[in-house]
């Protein structure tokens, strides 16, 4: 959902320590899931040394909840760059197809906001929480889109498009057909403009 540089590995290797290990573990979770790689890999792929690890993150909960950190920046940033368009409706189709451009990855790996909130939320420590804030940020934006486009139905609309990412984006990645996505934005291009035009 968010182009960022997040997702791609091997980069930022200027960066400091701590920021190469949320960057690799972003992009290692996002892959093979919350609780597949170990800190051993992350800290490999981070090109930083083992025991360095504990000394930024005491447990590996602390380096998730830095990782739900870094993508909620990323997405403010996505969404404050978008929030320079001109129309709600542009803002509205610039995020679609930010979603589109994710196609490749979101086949692979699904959703990186929806796969990283689905997962933390099989779990009972407090992280669930922290990850809704990422779906809840951007359902709050797209109300806030509808809304300046004068729909008094603005939150249902938020949610209609929401949930039709995030379904289009699951169906994409458990069917392996990227098509799927590439045709529901199409879609949801379409229905922006007869909203739009449509007001109550």
């Amino acid at each position: 959902m968010i182009p960022s540089e997040m997702t791609n590995s091997g980069s930022g290797r200027h960066e400091g320590k701590r920021e190469r290990l949320v960057r690799s573990a972003a992009d290692l979770l996002y892959r093979r899931g919350v609780d597949s790689p170990t800190l051993a890999e992350i800290a490999e792929d981070a090109d930083v040394p083992v025991g360095n690890v504990y000394y930024y993150f005491k447990t590996r909960d602390e380096l998730i909840e830095a990782v739900i950190k870094a993508r909620a920046d990323d997405l403010r940033a996505l969404l404050g760059s978008l929030d320079r368009r001109q129309s709600p409706q542009a803002r509205l189709k610039g995020l679609a197809r930010a979603w589109a451009s994710q196609r490749d990855d979101v086949t692979a790996s699904g959703c990186p906001l929806g796969t990283l909130s689905s997962e933390l939320n099989k779990r009972d420590r407090g992280l669930d929480r922290r990850a809704a804030v990422l779906l809840s940020m951007t359902a709050d934006w797209l109300e806030e889109q509808f809304h300046q486009l004068g729909r008094s139905d603005a939150r249902d609309l938020a949610m209609t498009m929401l949930a039709t990412h995030q379904g289009a984006a699951l169906l994409a990645n458990t069917l392996h057909d990227p098509k799927i996505l590439t045709s529901q934005i199409r879609h949801i291009e379409r229905w922006i403009d007869t909203v739009s035009a449509d007001r109550p």
